[in-house]
């Protein structure tokens, strides 16, 4: 049994619905190996994910950002018919999928010899981010102490 079935929790639970089609898009996942990619981090908050595909032009191929997912799409325009003694290169159409965590925005895209590259970074609102409270009626020698620290 590869497929685990989510139902009795979603029965019992509130506000996990994220977490739940995570977890079902993390069992098929598995399953999709075409085509194939690398994710790697750059700098603490940059990344980039590269997809092979090879036979594609950019013009065959679609990107969408809609909220935390990201979508690659593509499909192969065939103009002429050929006949094949032997097919290696795979061209059938793909969605692939990735999801994002929050406020991971896409920075740009490109194409070159045969890899999509995608730049992702992420920027944290100010408002987001921590921030150190002062607390009142603390003596100035003290707040000089915790700086320290």
């Amino acid at each position: 049994m590869r497929d685990y079935d989510f139902t009795p929790l979603w029965r019992s639970t509130i506000g996990f619905d994220r977490l739940f089609d995570l977890a079902e898009a993390a069992q098929h996942a598995a399953e999709e190996t075409y085509p194939p990619y690398n994710i790697e981090r750059l700098a603490d908050d940059r990344y980039a994910i590269s997809l092979a595909l090879a036979g594609f032009s950019p013009s065959e191929i679609a990107i969408t950002a809609e909220q935390n997912v990201l979508t690659v799409e593509g499909a192969k325009q065939e103009k002429d018919e050929r006949v094949f003694l032997y097919r290696g290169i795979a061209n059938r159409p793909f969605k692939r999928q990735f999801n994002l965590a929050d406020y991971v925005q896409v920075r740009g895209a490109s194409f070159d010899n045969g890899l999509l590259k995608i730049e992702l970074v992420r920027e944290v609102p100010e408002a987001m981010k921590p921030r150190r409270i002062a607390i009142e009626g603390m003596p100035v020698s003290d707040t000089k102490k915790l700086k320290a620290a």
